[in-house]
C-alpha cells in the first residue's frame, strides 16, 4: 500500500493550489480516502473525505467554502482543490486510505 501526495509549496495569501493523493497496491477505488493536515506545534487534523462513489464529500467546516474533495478512481488520484489560501492553511496535508499515511506534502501560505 502507497500513497504519494503531491502539488505543495508556497503561496501567497489568497492564490490557490490542488493537491493530489496517489495510491498504488491496493484496490484505491474502494477505500474512503482523507485529507489531513498538521500545522506546526498542533495535532493532525481531518480536512475532509471522500467515499468511493465521490458523492457528497465531507469537507470540514472551517474550510468547506474554500476546499473542494474530487476523486478520479480511473487514476487512483483524489484530489484537495484549495482556494482563498491563508496563512493560517499553513501546514503538512497528508492523505489517508486503506489505513495507511502518505508521507505528507507541505503547504505554505506566505508573502
Amino acid at each position: 500500500v502507497q500513497l504519494v501526495e503531491s502539488g505543495g509549496g508556497l503561496v501567497q495569501p489568497g492564490g490557490s493550489l490542488r493537491l493530489s493523493c496517489t495510491g498504488s497496491g491496493f484496490p484505491f477505488s474502494i477505500h474512503v480516502v482523507r485529507w489531513y493536515r498538521q500545522a506546526p506545534g498542533k495535532e493532525r487534523e481531518l480536512v475532509g473525505s471522500i467515499i468511493p462513489s465521490g458523492i457528497d464529500p465531507f469537507v470540514h467546516a472551517s474550510v468547506k467554502s474554500r476546499f473542494t474533495i474530487s476523486r478520479d478512481n480511473a487514476k487512483n488520484i483524489v484530489y484537495l482543490q484549495m482556494s482563498s489560501l491563508k496563512p493560517e492553511d499553513t501546514a503538512v496535508y497528508y492523505c489517508h486510505a486503506s489505513d495507511t499515511f502518505g508521507q505528507g506534502t507541505q503547504v505554505t501560505v506566505s508573502s
